[in-house]
């Protein structure tokens, strides 16, 4: 049948207004986030894979930059009433968050209102704890999570006749061997406050602050001068002398001294997984952090790192049904069991560990469950939980600083950690005079 121009411009006109339609249907929800790279890349796989399961609500994920111009942008933007509805923040701005009265609109909170089904016993208790609040609700949503595991050179303990160390007496034992065997040193470490103070003092149970290292009030301080974290540290500088221990900077700057077969071994985060894979030429495995058993007769379990999701208020409340869905789509065990296993990040969810057994993901890669297990090894205890003061971020730069001073010899690890908690505490007060 003939149909003139101007009825088939008119039909494309009403295909074409459909179309806009259907978009204008579709809300807009921003998502703010700190992933670069292949991060960033399954991040906007994650945010596409929702948005095809429905036509209610798009995700939009827009990179801010690092961990810390991100949580700027955001309480900048919500100071100008232009914030996004979610933004990821790294676990040592979870007191800032917290601080922020009336920007923050908890994750229990949001499903509750939007009458979204959850249930908070499907996450692993060791990575909730770390968000939740005294009478456990969880305020934000755990997704990028990690824990420091020991990585070490299999080929080179094999070489030097030594086993992997569970214990710090295994440790200089393991490196006077490597040493012997040829290797440059025994072992080195980054991120060295959340390994060697934050993780040690959960891996041992003991407290690293008071009131529940935070969780329980604005006046904790710090009492990680303890005889138990400064022994262990000043065994390590001692250990210097002989090459076991060499100090390879504040985050991951040391992962060149592992990779390259310098060291034997290296202890920071599991979610190294993916460097270690393409830049080691030797056969390499990750176990559990070792016990200074003068401290503990068991380890207790490791706090993690990274960062969650953060929902911000002040958004229409048609809004948060959309967010609410997506944090469960993302919790959902097929997209988190994926994340797990091409980041090296944990899945922050029961049922994705099961998911990743089921699928072999650990028959062929042994031991990237190690941090898995480590965290969920007990039951968080109030020393185990993980750790919430204020201005920690700088807090973890005085301690990078009096650590790096133990390392050059011009101080012992009792000056160190004495002077840490003393200028640390200093900033807790100045965090509490601004949230009081």
């Amino acid at each position: 049948m003939f149909k003139s121009k101007t009825f088939m411009a008119g039909m494309a006109g009403a295909f074409a207004l459909s179309m806009a339609s259907e978009a204008i249907a579709a809300t807009e929800i921003q998502w703010w986030h700190a992933m670069g790279g292949r991060n960033g890349e399954l991040v906007n796989e994650m945010a596409e894979g929702f948005n095809a399961t429905q036509s209610d609500f798009k995700i939009v994920p827009v990179y801010k930059g690092n961990y810390t111009e991100t949580m700027t942008a955001a309480i900048a933007a919500f100071r100008a009433k232009q914030q996004p509805h979610i933004v990821q923040v790294f676990e040592v701005g979870t007191a800032t968050m917290m601080a922020a009265e009336g920007a923050v609109y908890p994750v229990y909170k949001l499903m509750e209102d939007t009458g979204t089904a959850f249930n908070q016993d499907d996450y692993l208790p060791a990575v909730v704890s770390y968000y939740t609040t005294p009478d456990n609700k969880l305020l934000s949503l755990p997704f990028n999570s990690s824990t420091p595991v020991l990585w070490y050179n299999k080929d080179a303990l094999d070489k030097a006749g030594a086993k992997v160390p569970t214990t710090w007496a295994e440790m200089f034992d393991a490196s006077e061997k490597l040493v012997a065997s040829g290797m440059k040193c025994g072992f080195s470490f980054g991120w060295q406050s959340w390994v060697m103070v934050e993780n040690f003092s959960a891996w041992h149970n003991i407290p690293m602050g008071t009131e529940e290292n935070g969780f329980a009030g604005l006046g904790t301080e710090f009492i990680f001068n303890n005889e138990s974290v400064v022994g262990t540290l000043q065994s390590i500088a001692d250990s210097q002398s002989k090459n076991l221990f060499q100090y390879g900077g504040r985050r991951g700057e040391s992962l060149p001294m592992f990779t390259n077969g310098e060291c034997g071994m290296w202890m920071n985060s599991s979610a190294y997984y993916g460097s270690i894979v393409k830049q080691a030429q030797f056969e390499f495995g990750q176990s559990m952090l070792p016990l200074n058993t003068d401290v503990a007769a068991k380890p207790q379990n490791s706090i993690i790192g990274g960062a969650t999701l953060w929902v911000l208020a002040g958004k229409p409340a048609a809004e948060y049904k959309g967010v609410a869905e997506f944090f469960n789509y993302i919790s959902s065990a097929e997209v988190q069991a994926r994340w797990h296993q091409e980041t090296g990040y944990v899945p922050i969810t029961t049922a994705a560990y099961e998911l990743s057994k089921t699928q072999g993901f650990y028959e062929k890669n042994p031991g990237t469950d190690t941090a898995i297990k480590q965290l969920s090894l007990n039951t968080p205890t109030p020393n185990s939980k993980g750790i919430r003061f204020g201005n920690f971020v700088q807090v973890r730069d005085v301690i990078n600083e009096e650590m790096e001073a133990l390392w050059a010899g011009d101080q012992t690890a009792q000056e160190a950690m004495n002077v840490a908690v003393e200028r640390g505490n200093a900033l807790l007060r100045r965090f509490e005079k601004a949230n009081d």
